[in-house]
């Protein structure tokens, strides 16, 4: 069997190896040097980039402990193969706390004191030019094609936050939106949010989502939204996107459509439910409703705050729903949509590998993954990354 699968092609042995999971990839890269020699190649990463089951995004959970950074932890989740992987320990930078620490796709970042990001796999911080506001609790967006081109910064925008004026937290300025562009290393000044958006303006009461060209910026528990077009530079009016019941959600970018998620109460109890937005009307349509036994098995106990330690993430066709508090080990589970029948398909996320710290924040995003950038630190780290399956 061996000698049969040597004497095939190079070009057939490439499209192959193709559709394995990133961690049977990693495995098979030690098998020989020709296999290393081809799925280490540029052209390989791309050709294993058109196969459906390698573009769908990872769950990026980083943990941050306040007083020591050797208790932070980060943890990736592939899709693919059901395993997480213990990421290397990030290093910090001027140790930015963790109010001005986030992540977005692709990059983890920092807004204060200066504006700092890098990708999550290279883990090597670059310094831009300076935000105009230096501020924590933002919301970002990363956008335009950067993934053609791995030596460049993308464009971000940051918007909302606050920011200290003598060492206190001003909740009054609505600080300005700002983009960033990477051919001239400078940030555009353009439009607050929307006064709506005042008493709360930071990513502890929003959730963003890129879609198109249009950022959207959802009041998890106001319901308020407004879009922010990124050609025109101007804000939408603000408008409700509430489904009856709903006591919070999160609007979410999957593909190209809008999908709110959040938990919702009807006659039978609370549950968590998936709505279709259309974005010209804001109109929604329920598409799917989370197995009451997952959404029990995200929490202890019948307290009647139970649920306000839940967060949602998503991007592509997954939607991430996980339990922020330590005690539980920061369970999870995920939805996939399909594109064809438009069904959706719930399953529970594996258990993070123990031990696993207690943490004062947790930065949770999604992003596809560069094969790339895996092996890199296979090859560089003394510590590789490990797939805690094994």
């Amino acid at each position: 069997m061996a000698t049969e699968f040597s004497n095939l092609s190079s070009h057939l042995t490439e499209l192959i190896l193709s559709y394995l999971p990133i961690p049977a990839l990693i495995r098979a890269s030690t098998v020989c040097k020709l296999w290393f020699s081809i799925i280490s190649s540029p052209r390989f990463s791309t050709t294993a980039a058109q196969t459906a089951r390698c573009r769908l995004p990872w769950f990026f959970l980083y943990g941050l402990h306040n007083t020591s950074s050797k208790n932070n932890q980060s943890f990736a989740f592939d899709p693919v193969s059901d395993l997480w992987f213990r990421l290397p320990i990030f290093p910090t930078l001027h140790h930015p706390s963790s109010s001005c620490f986030l992540g977005a796709d692709g990059f983890f970042l920092t807004t204060a004191p200066n504006f700092s990001c890098s990708r999550i796999l290279k883990r090597s911080w670059r310094v831009p030019s300076p935000l105009r506001f230096s501020r924590i609790n933002p919301l970002v967006g990363v956008f335009d094609d950067y993934h053609r081109d791995a030596s460049r910064l993308p464009s971000f925008i940051i918007v909302g936050g606050v920011r200290f004026i003598g060492n206190l937290v001003d909740i009054e300025d609505r600080l300005a939106a700002e983009v960033y562009n990477p051919n001239s290393d400078s940030w555009e000044i353009c439009p607050p949010l929307p006064a709506d958006f005042r008493s709360g303006n930071s990513s502890q009461s929003l959730s963003s989502a890129l879609c198109g060209r249009k950022l959207y910026i959802f009041g998890i528990y106001s319901c308020f939204v407004s879009s922010f077009d990124l050609d025109k530079r101007v804000w939408s009016d603000v408008q409700t996107l509430r489904p009856p019941g709903v006591v919070f959600s999160f609007l979410i970018a999957c593909h190209d459509r809008l999908i709110l998620a959040g938990i919702c109460n009807s006659p039978v109890g609370q549950s968590f439910s998936l709505w279709r937005i259309e974005e010209k009307t804001m109109e929604f349509s329920e598409i799917a409703i989370m197995p009451q036994e997952l959404l029990c098995g995200l929490f202890d106990g019948d307290e009647d705050d139970k649920f306000a330690s839940l967060k949602c993430v998503g991007l592509g066709n997954l939607i991430y729903v996980f339990n922020e508090e330590y005690h539980r080990k920061y369970p999870a589970c995920v939805c996939e949509i399909s594109d064809e029948s438009r069904s959706c398909s719930w399953r529970r996320v594996p258990q993070l590998p123990s031990p696993v710290n207690k943490f004062h924040k947790v930065i949770s995003f999604c992003s596809t993954v560069s094969l790339h950038g895996i092996l890199r630190i296979e090859e560089e780290e003394v510590g590789p990354i490990q797939a805690m399956a094994e």
